[in-house]
């Protein structure tokens, strides 16, 4: 059996389309910020978490072996057994394996002799010390 076709059946106009369109960049546009700032909190709200577990990470290492890292030891101790440390019973990181931040850098190890716990942070996205936002210093 054969459709008759009517004159309204044929498709879309190109105005009806151009107005699909200029609709959808509109959404888009007020869309993409939002997405982009949840975006840019969620790698620091990770990398928080990540410096949290590397810190307690560090407290086990305490506990077995009685100090925290030097700063030429630095966080690789964690996951590798260093020269002299007959208590080491890591590796103190899940996986084995030393974390990058979440823009793909190494983390950061400061350690301070008059007996504070060490310092652990990044340098944020764009690896540089300070900055605002996703370039922010994290730890």
């Amino acid at each position: 059996m054969r459709r008759v076709r009517k004159a309204g059946d044929r498709g879309f106009s190109l105005m009806e389309l151009l107005v699909a369109l200029v609709i959808l960049a509109l959404i888009v546009g007020l869309v993409a910020p939002q997405v982009m700032g949840y975006l840019g909190r969620a790698r620091g709200q990770t990398a928080d978490v990540q410096i949290a577990n590397i810190k307690a990470a560090l407290n086990l290492y305490l506990i077995d072996n009685g100090r925290y890292p030097s700063g030429d030891e630095g966080l690789a101790v964690l996951v590798k057994a260093p020269a002299g440390a007959p208590n080491w019973r890591g590796p103190y990181l899940e996986d084995g394996k030393m974390p990058l931040d979440p823009w793909g850098h190494d983390y950061r190890y400061e350690f301070t002799a008059d007996g504070l716990p060490p310092r652990v942070f990044t340098l944020g996205a764009d690896n540089a010390a300070g900055g605002e936002g996703d370039n922010a210093d994290v730890g």
